[in-house]
């Protein structure tokens, strides 16, 4: 299961029971948020795999269909190749599976979102910047005790403010810590999402 994803491993440079999951979006690699996972966490290990699925030359987590529209059956494999990878990464690195922290940016936050609501026990936390809702979970998870950030782009071309309010009700609805900041920004990543998670990620 471990090398079922191209990754790349970066322990703390002290001996650290958190671990953040570094997803990138479309196009990314396991090196494009790497230097941002560093800034916000300088003292959390860092794990960053690639997506396996391919859309022409470029990396994703999932299949769609067309922009906005996904494969559902997709994500269903794929969040489970995901949490399988987790357990078989937190064995060989030896790291602690119970505080595993998502951070991801489009469609890395829609595969963390999916990995939260389909494999509850996965993650502790995610913090979703510029997330779609990727599906409606056949049974609401048991989300008591998680947390979540979503950052959303209030000019985003993307992802409609419907689809924000509902992603923001799934987790709610199932019991996580819901944290929602609408920046006045488009689909980019900003310094200002970075700040926001900073902050979120020190008061977990």
């Amino acid at each position: 299961m471990l090398s079922d994803f191209v990754h790349i491993y970066q322990p703390a440079p002290k001996p650290s029971t958190t671990t953040l999951l570094l997803l990138h979006g479309t196009g990314g690699n396991e090196q494009s948020l790497l230097d941002v996972g560093r800034e916000l966490a300088p003292h959390a290990n860092l794990l960053s795999p690639r997506g396996r699925v391919l859309e022409g030359s470029m990396p994703r987590f999932f299949r769609r269909i067309s922009e906005g529209v996904f494969d559902e059956h997709d994500i269903k494999i794929r969040a489970a190749e995901l949490a399988a990878f987790l357990t078989a990464a937190a064995a060989h690195y030896k790291f602690t599976d119970s505080n595993i922290i998502a951070v991801g940016f489009s469609n890395g936050a829609n595969i963390a979102a999916a990995l939260m609501l389909l494999h509850p026990q996965s993650l502790r936390a995610a913090a979703l910047w510029r997330a779609m809702v990727p599906l409606v979970p056949p049974q609401t998870p048991d989300l008591k005790g998680k947390s979540v950030l979503i950052t959303s782009g209030e000019y985003d071309g993307m992802v409609t403010p419907l689809n924000r309010q509902l992603l923001a009700s799934l987790f709610k609805s199932a019991g996580a810590k819901v944290q929602t900041e609408l920046l006045p920004v488009g689909h980019n990543l900003t310094q200002n999402d970075l700040a926001k998670t900073g902050r979120w990620l020190k008061d977990l």
